[in-house]
């Protein structure tokens, strides 16, 4: 008899902790409720709240599919070579600087400087190749932009 009674104990403490969890679902459930219990006006602001999610997810996506057009035209790849152009400066003061985009098009900028002058120009680079004739600075330039 009193096995039976500790397996009726048991049973009852399982049952009474089922119970609570059940209660604690159910609480959780109500808790949603408003507490004037104005449940048609909550799932109206619901309505409001999802359309004006729904429109800004719907403009949000026009702007990243202009975003993903415009991307192959953007400046992805930079690439920059410090070098001594003329022999009465050191320190590596000139740089050729390439900047492409993802089909290898893009620009260099050239920066040679010696004592008395500076010169600055540029050369158009069109799949990875200039339009014009490029010094060996200007190459490597262009294939530390492109990882080559």
């Amino acid at each position: 008899m009193n096995d039976a009674g500790l397996v009726l104990g048991v049973i009852a403490i399982v049952g009474a902790l089922i119970a609570i969890v059940q209660v604690q679902a159910v609480r959780r459930k109500l808790d949603v409720i408003p507490t004037d219990g104005n449940v048609v006006e909550l799932l109206q602001q619901l309505t409001v709240t999802s359309s004006a999610n729904a429109e800004a997810v719907t403009q949000l996506d026009q702007r990243i599919s202009v975003l993903e057009g415009r991307l192959p035209y953007a400046v992805s790849y930079i690439g920059v070579v410090a070098y001594d152009a003329f022999g009465n400066i050191a320190g590596n003061q000139s740089r050729s600087v390439a900047l492409l985009n993802q089909r290898g098009d893009g620009l260099i900028i050239s920066l040679l400087v010696a004592r008395d002058e500076t010169v600055f120009f540029t050369k158009q680079v069109t799949a990875g190749k200039g339009t014009e004739s490029l010094s060996p600075e200007e190459l490597a330039a262009v294939d530390r932009a492109l990882g080559r």
